[in-house]
């Protein structure tokens, strides 16, 4: 997504136009909200940075708004929190149309102990066994003020907002609980893979498909729309 934004945003300013997200996505990952800022010494309507730009970008990219601030605010360091959704199909039978936009397992899942699983999760905690190995960050504390367990017929979807994530963290949590679903750990087991700071407690990664940044919070000072 960078590359094509980048590409569209410098047809229409003229001239090389480097952004910065307020969070990254792997690949196959989608986001429905992504934030980003740059800068430009290009004067512009904000139409131009919405319609014009988005006359240039790929028809799986789109800007949805354009908005004019301070030289002090950065997509990803004034970001109060973010809220990933992980949609999760559970049948025995694969997605067809879905199969690029949702995860997939084939053996029943109970929602409710996946859900107690995850209370473990919340607050302030050192996630190093949800991080991926190549994770940059300088500290694996982060702090998950919500997270959310819900099934509706066979999809289940896992929705968390915190301060700031890790490499993989949602992906990796997703595939701890799917194992608390399945029946192979008891609830518990989520606070003590948490516990051990030990990746190689938690379950395999679970599919990249089924993640979407959802939100990204900012403080009102900015006056960015909701």
């Amino acid at each position: 997504m960078q590359d094509a934004l980048e590409a569209a945003l410098a047809a229409i300013a003229g001239g090389p136009a480097p952004v910065s997200a307020a969070g990254r996505t792997d690949r196959g990952v989608h986001a429905r909200a992504q934030v980003a800022h740059f800068d430009t010494s290009a004067s512009r309507p904000l139409t131009a940075w919405v319609r014009g730009v988005n006359a240039f970008l790929p028809e799986s990219v789109a800007v949805l708004w354009a908005h004019r601030v301070p030289a002090e605010f950065h997509a990803r360091y004034s970001a109060l929190a973010r809220t990933y959704r992980y949609r999760l199909i559970n049948r025995p039978v694969r997605p067809a149309l879905a199969a690029r936009y949702a995860g997939w397992y084939h053996a029943p899942l109970d929602a409710q102990s996946m859900r107690e699983g995850a209370r473990a999760l919340l607050g302030e905690h050192d996630f190093s066994a949800f991080r991926a190995a190549e994770c940059e960050a300088k500290t694996a504390v982060r702090t998950v003020h919500a997270i959310a367990v819900e099934r509706a017929g066979d999809e289940i979807e896992i929705v968390i907002r915190a301060n700031a994530f890790l490499q993989h963290m949602v992906r990796n949590i997703v595939g701890t609980l799917v194992h608390v679903g399945n029946g192979k750990h008891p609830p518990a087991w989520v606070g003590e893979v948490l516990a051990s700071r030990d990746r190689a407690q938690a379950a395999p990664t679970f599919a990249a498909e089924g993640l979407y940044l959802e939100r990204v919070d900012y403080d009102a000072q900015w006056g960015l729309p909701q």
